[in-house]
């Protein structure tokens, strides 16, 4: 059996011939300490609708992924993220989190009290059983501006990574891969901090946007947030896309890759050569950074990380070489894929990634000895050491 979220993953991690088991319908919970500042929250809840109970009464999370319509259980337990240098993924906000066990037992597990095995069990990937609460950090409630430029010099982001990707408290770039521009950088600028960049000038050789943009060339751009430098609240600027829209409906593929933050510039360059070879399947790609942090299973487990993901047509024929293409150039220079997502790496190749392998698959063995939680996913990607498959459970 296994669990699902909002359904937003594209790779087979959920798939089962057993039984799957929504989270959607699990009590909503909310639960806000302030003294403690965090909120316990039902896994299947979106963050979208968190966010709005949250500002509300005066709180933020502190950060948000491109779409607000993904769950909380679901997101934490891919390993899910946003962007900002400064900003982890939204697994390392979670500081506590209530699981149902194979066994049918419900324990907790907490930062504080359970250390190395609670970092082992918030990017669980759905193997250690159904996550039905996790409590989160929060932060006082801020307002954001966003700005969009177009035409940003390939020059400029390679002579000028770092400055570009920490101008403010969330950065995106979006590029087709084609040319030597890519076609835009949003800037979500947190008020209150330092800005370090020109609002409304030519920046980095990009100019400003004269109206709202889509992230995709040439589609409507009513989905998108709010840009053109009005502040707003941060659950309706950090996501790229309105919780009033569905911009991502499982029309398309996707892909990520998550490598140290000190291969930015040259995985860039790599990925520069293959503009023709994009051209017939990409929709879109997305450069973001993201902060370290200490799960296990984390694409950015003890590293400051740079991510590159690939939206791409709903061909999967056309997209697996394209896919091998990118991991040819990205794997040497010490690719994660992300777990939700289309990836052809070897099953080596990705354990060699993970210092706490090893230790995860024995955390998952312990909890589910008979193996309820497992599927051809975990089988090929974490086999158990003793050489069994999947649960005799299996419909």
């Amino acid at each position: 059996m296994r669990a699902l979220g909002t359904r937003h993953s594209f790779s087979r991690i959920a798939d089962t011939d057993g039984a799957l088991i929504a989270t959607a319908g699990l009590p909503a919970v909310c639960d806000i300490d302030s003294a403690a500042a965090a909120v316990t929250v039902g896994a299947g809840v979106t963050y979208g609708d968190l966010a709005q109970r949250l500002n509300a009464v005066g709180w933020a999370l502190p950060n948000m992924a491109s779409l607000p319509h993904i769950s909380v259980g679901g997101a934490c337990a891919t390993g899910t993220h946003g962007s900002g240098s400064g900003n982890g993924s939204l697994s390392s906000a979670v500081r506590a989190l209530e699981l149902v066990t194979a066994g049918g037992g419900l324990i907790t597990l907490d930062a504080g009290a359970d250390g190395d095995r609670f970092h082992g069990a918030v990017v669980g990937l759905g193997a250690l059983g159904v996550v039905t609460t996790l409590t989160l950090d929060l932060v006082p409630a801020y307002q954001v501006r966003q700005y969009v430029y177009e035409d940003l010099p390939a020059s400029a982001l390679t002579g000028h990574f770092d400055e570009i990707m920490g101008a403010a408290y969330s950065v995106s770039v979006f590029t087709d891969w084609q040319g030597s521009h890519h076609n835009q950088v949003w800037v979500k600028h947190r008020d209150g901090d330092q800005e370090r960049f020109r609002a409304g000038r030519p920046w980095h050789g990009a100019r400003p946007a004269d109206g709202p943009r889509h992230p995709v060339p040439g589609m409507p751009a009513d989905p998108a947030t709010q840009q053109q430098g009005i502040p707003g609240p941060w659950h309706e600027r950090l996501p790229h896309f309105r919780l009033a829209f569905t911009p991502s409906s499982g029309t398309e593929l996707q892909s990520e890759y998550l490598l140290p933050r000190q291969a930015a510039v040259p995985a860039v360059t790599a990925l520069a050569g293959l503009g023709d070879l994009f051209a017939p399947v990409l929709q879109i790609a997305e450069i973001r950074t993201v902060a370290a942090d200490e799960c296990w299973m984390s694409m950015c487990y003890r590293q400051d990380s740079v991510a590159f993901h690939f939206t791409w047509a709903l061909d999967p024929g056309g997209v697996r070489p394209v896919v091998a293409a990118v991991e040819e150039r990205l794997v040497p220079l010490g690719a994660r894929p992300h777990w939700g997502k289309v990836f052809g790496m070897a099953p080596r190749a990705v354990r060699a990634r993970y210092p706490r392998w090893g230790d995860f698959r024995a955390l998952a063995d312990s909890l589910d000895p008979a193996g309820k939680f497992r599927n051809d996913f975990m089988d090929r990607y974490f086999p158990r050491e003793d050489g069994g498959r999947a649960s005799t459970m299996r419909a």
